[in-house]
């Protein structure tokens, strides 16, 4: 207890000094309602949109507005639109991101028994407190935050490392700590949605044209410098490279606009009608490389809406290419991100296996040359 008063701090008392540390890898994505329910929604919402760095409206005006009428409406129109997405299983947000959290440790299994991974959602649950608390239980002294987001915007990533530092500002004892800011430009990001692509259209044909649309932001926050704009049109164009896709073949737009502020142009649903209508495109391919995992913003206003807005508008064929979700291109890819940020961190990192067939190799060779002498 501090003489300034009473000071909790998360202790862990079945803590072994001593023990050898360990190394957390936490996977954050954005969150999802527990049920498609206006109840659910409501919660969630509150917390989503009332974080600063997701509305950047005084708090003075943005609460009246937030908690009188917005949260009065929206939860069910939102939760409609949650329904039609719905699987047996859940939500497709989590759906996947299980499966990616699944798919991580078996990729790691074996090679590394020190290395412990969580998922955790930034809104909602499981939370990014709880997953770091568990975390600490199993004696993680060193903690890789990888958000599940290729681009880096303030309103997803950094608002991951907010809730992470505060987290952590909890703890009597808490871990080192590294930060995956985006991953838009890896090589490996790049291959797995080009590769996706791909094989997308060995089974259904190559389109006259593709469209990559990433979720919107404010022009205003392109103009206070977030690289956001940047990144996404980098990932289109080294996609598209890799495609070998001429300037013509494809196009980038955003989606998902919210409220009367400007946002980052072209608009994904006046493109659509635009290449239907001016371009005469008739058959078009929509990927999302700006979602790691299929959710309400690619399955319900992607492969729903934008689908009916192409097909109105005069197109013939419209096809959704679903996000990386948890396939194997996936799990490689979390894998080598998960590779990059913590080898020279951990010493023993992934590197082990390689480091003991090294030292099988030279046992052999130290082997022979005896047997020789």
């Amino acid at each position: 207890m501090s003489i300034l008063g009473a000071t909790k701090f998360f202790s862990n008392p079945n803590y072994k000094h001593g023990s050898a540390d360990k190394v957390g890898v936490l996977l954050v994505n954005l969150g999802t309602p527990e049920a498609p329910t206006a109840d659910a929604l409501r919660p969630y919402l509150k917390e989503f949109l009332s974080d600063p760095r997701v509305v950047e409206i005084p708090r003075l005006i943005w609460w009246p507005i937030l908690n009188l009428i917005i949260l009065n409406v929206r939860p069910k129109k939102s939760a409609e639109k949650y329904l039609s997405v719905w699987t047996e299983q859940g939500s497709p947000l989590m759906v996947n991101s299980l499966g990616q959290l699944a798919g991580l440790k078996r990729k790691l299994k074996g090679r590394n028994e020190k290395i412990v991974v969580e998922l955790a959602m930034r809104y909602g649950k499981p939370s990014i407190n709880s997953a770091i608390l568990k975390m600490m239980e199993q004696d993680v002294d060193k903690l890789l935050i990888l958000p599940l987001y290729p681009q880096y915007s303030g309103s997803t990533t950094a608002t991951v490392f907010d809730k992470v530092f505060e987290s952590i500002s909890k703890l009597r004892n808490p871990p080192s700590i590294r930060l995956r800011k985006s991953f838009h430009d890896h090589p490996d990001y790049i291959v797995a949605v080009a590769n996706d692509i791909e094989k997308f259209w060995l089974k259904n044909g190559k389109p006259e044209h593709l469209l990559f649309s990433f979720h919107g932001v404010p022009v205003r926050s392109l103009q206070d410098g977030d690289p956001y704009h940047c990144q996404c049109h980098k990932t289109a164009r080294m996609v598209s490279e890799k495609l070998a896709l001429k300037e013509s073949q494809w196009t980038i737009s955003f989606q998902s606009r919210f409220g009367k502020a400007e946002w980052l142009k072209p608009y994904t649903t006046s493109t659509i009608v635009n290449l239907a209508e001016e371009k005469n495109i008739r058959k078009l391919h929509v990927i999302c490389p700006g979602f790691i995992s299929d959710c309400l913003e690619t399955l319900e206003e992607i492969n729903m809406e934008a689908r009916e807005d192409f097909l109105n508008a005069g197109g013939s064929s419209f096809k959704y290419i679903p996000c990386l979700n948890f396939s194997e291109n996936s799990i490689n890819l979390l894998h080598m991100l998960v590779k990059d940020e913590i080898e020279g961190w951990d010493r023993r990192g992934l590197k082990d296996e390689e480091k003991e067939k090294e030292l099988s190799f030279q046992r052999k060779k130290a082997l022979l040359l005896g047997a020789k002498t």
